[in-house]
């Protein structure tokens, strides 16, 4: 299991939230930490600690009034650590290529793929024309209804009819090097994993996956393991010290390389 470091991006600030109180009007989210440093700090962080495949999201859709501050606060990650981290939010075909030139390692996306509830696989297919599949994370995060696992897009307010399963990751599995999947209902609660989700993920587990939701304890990184069949990677946000939870950093790094 290695761990994989994040910097969240709302309102111009690094931030972790509440991952299901996020809304697009009046840019309104639960705000669990909100950051006095710069992207470029948690950068250059994660890169004294030689951590890679670190994930930048924007949480402002393209088109608010806070998404070219947003921008700022990623380039200044990006262009810190450079083919370090990852960069997701607003990430379309016509863009793809500039944030892979402004030094991210791949870009992350969701809702230019889950067009309309679907897959779109032309737009997919443009995707991987544009910076190639090498370079393209898929982020299939998910909430749960009627006992299945749906993907959400646009950051995750909208349902698609696309459900997280084998079937799925095998389908999706030629065009990206690997998944992002955020655990949607616990997202910056650090009140524990969904364990359901984690056992199928770590079943398939054919590309590399990173989880993320709800770990608030060394207990529940243990449990992720363990369910995960160490196969998983993890990102923790609001649970970290660094963003004002009680997980050490170091510890975690420890734990996670055992």
């Amino acid at each position: 299991m290695r761990f994989r470091p994040c910097i969240d991006i709302h309102n111009g600030r690094v931030k972790q939230i509440v991952g299901g109180s996020l809304k697009d009007e009046n840019s309104v989210a639960t705000d669990n930490f909100v950051s006095e440093l710069n992207g470029d700090y948690y950068a250059k962080l994660y890169q004294k600690y030689e951590l890679k495949g670190g994930h930048i999201i924007i949480l402002n859709p393209a088109g608010s009034e806070y998404y070219d501050a947003d921008l700022r606060q990623a380039r200044l990650a990006l262009s810190s650590y450079p083919k370090g981290l990852q960069i997701g939010g607003g990430i379309n075909a016509e863009n793809a290529a500039s944030f892979i030139e402004a030094g991210a390692e791949a870009v992350i996306v969701t809702s230019y793929v889950f067009k309309d509830g679907k897959i779109n696989w032309d737009n997919l297919d443009k995707l991987k024309a544009a910076v190639g599949s090498e370079n393209l994370t898929l982020d299939l995060s998910c909430r749960k209804k009627d006992g299945k696992y749906y993907i959400v897009t646009d950051r995750w307010q909208k349902f698609t009819e696309e459900c997280v399963t084998e079937k799925t990751l095998d389908a999706l599995s030629g065009y990206c090097s690997e998944y992002l999947i955020h655990a949607v209902d616990v997202e910056g609660k650090a009140k524990g994993i969904e364990t359901e989700l984690v056992e199928i993920l770590g079943n398939w587990a054919k590309l590399p996956m990173t989880y993320a939701g709800g770990v608030g304890s060394y207990e529940d990184l243990y449990l992720l393991k363990k369910l995960g069949n160490n196969k998983l990677d993890v990102t923790i946000g609001s649970a970290l010290d660094i963003f004002g939870g009680s997980m050490v950093f170091e510890e975690v790094l420890k734990i996670c390389n055992v």
